[in-house]
């Protein structure tokens, strides 16, 4: 009797605990399981969308718990008091510091890794040097996206296109460089407008951290080494969804080790990020049932099947447009269908859109999903008005400036 009296209270605490986009998710996913009963979703369809996600859900099951376990290790604590001492008391030499991290960190290790290991670095450098969190964390969720352009690795949208388009990491980089660039300058011109300038920071100069002890060097040592394992094994050619999933639950149980021999009070429930898992599953049960019943169709009349500017255009922003309605994943796979074998700029443009465009809603992409979870997690307030006015802006001119970049340059 007394469990169950445990097991109620939990439930409880739970539900109280649970807030709106919760519940969403919640219902997002009983809604696909809905589809799956009913035979609105076939059950051969439905197991070969969530055999698709499979990786993407170990991964973002591994590296969350990777990377709250390196927090609690203060390895980001360190990281952000190197960036603002080498900023020394500038802020516009701390807010080139902060885009050439985020912008190399998304190219190299992914927008997703950028999304979960960098946010953190972000809001404890914050932290120490008593600045307004929001420029920091905005820089890395804007950049998470916009930064991922370049290298097949750096978006899992972008394995999709190079494998369609048959383009290997050199001539993937060498025909995307151009929109590259030109989504890294607009988004810096944004952010320095909307979030750096001194009229939006509301501070001439911060005052750079002193040095803090490391508490436990062998947890230190341990979970900087279980990044670098992850980081490594990326570099060294880990880019399909099953090898980065692998990388990261090796380097996650390398965390997982070290705490539960030296601390393992942090080894809480609280670690499994649950909402991210329910929200990706339900996602990819219900939007093959919308494919299913008009999607495609409403796709191909957006698209179209022009190759020209209009096509591109066209792409870029049904792609955009469909990533903040529903997320950039099942966009961009649902406009890969549609786009003609041979319109390789207008796959291109559709995938400018898809990495460029989702910055105006929370569930846009996964690395606006995870920023979302670690500002929720360090208690950083996000106003959603702001981010979703400034974040129009960033999309439309950061499509627009990338996509005429791939035309000129095709």
């Amino acid at each position: 009797m007394a469990r169950v009296v445990a097991i109620g209270q939990t439930l409880r605490r739970l539900y109280l605990a649970a807030g709106v986009l919760d519940w969403i998710r919640v219902g997002l996913l009983l809604l696909g399981l809905l589809f799956v009963a009913s035979g609105a979703l076939p059950a051969h369809e439905a197991e070969a969308s969530v055999r698709r996600i499979g990786p993407m859900l170990v991964f973002l099951f591994a590296v969350i718990v990777l990377a709250e376990l390196t927090k609690e290790a203060g390895v980001f604590d360190v990281i952000a008091e190197r960036v603002a001492r080498a900023g020394r008391g500038g802020y516009g030499a701390l807010f080139l510091l902060c885009v050439a991290f985020a912008s190399l960190t998304t190219v190299f290790l992914n927008l997703d890794t950028t999304a979960v290991l960098l946010t953190p670095v972000m809001l404890a450098l914050a932290a120490r040097t008593g600045i307004a969190a929001l420029p920091l964390a905005m820089t890395t969720v804007w950049l998470a996206n916009t930064a991922s352009l370049l290298l097949p690795v750096s978006n899992l949208t972008n394995l999709l296109a190079s494998d369609r388009v048959a383009l290997e990491t050199p001539a993937f980089a060498e025909r995307m460089w151009a929109p590259h660039l030109a989504s890294l300058a607009v988004t810096m011109a944004l952010l320095w407008v909307f979030y750096w300038r001194r009229g939006a920071r509301g501070a001439d100069r911060y005052e750079p951290p002193a040095p803090t002890p490391i508490q436990d060097p062998v947890l230190f040592a341990a979970t900087g080494l279980a990044c670098l394992v992850f980081i490594g094994a990326v570099l060294a050619g880990a880019e399909t969804g099953w090898e980065i999933a692998i990388a990261a639950s090796v380097s996650a149980v390398i965390a997982v080790v070290a705490f539960a021999v030296r601390d393992s009070s942090h080894l809480r429930p609280t670690l499994i990020p649950w909402q991210l898992l329910v929200f990706v599953t339900g996602l990819f049960l219900v939007v093959p049932t919308l494919s299913r019943y008009g999607l495609d169709t409403v796709m191909r009349g957006l698209i179209g099947g022009e190759d020209g500017t209009g096509g591109a255009f066209r792409a870029v922003f049904s792609g955009a447009g469909l990533s903040n309605v529903l997320n950039n994943l099942p966009a961009y796979v649902a406009g890969e269908a549609v786009v003609p074998t041979g319109n390789h700029d207008q796959l291109l443009a559709l995938l400018i859109g898809t990495n460029v465009g989702p910055v105006i809603t929370p569930w846009g992409s996964l690395a606006t999903l995870l920023w979302f979870e670690w500002c929720r997690r360090r208690n950083v307030p996000v106003p959603m008005r702001r981010f979703v006015l400034t974040g129009a802006v960033l999309g439309v001119l950061g499509c627009v400036a990338s996509t005429g970049a791939l035309l000129l340059t095709g």
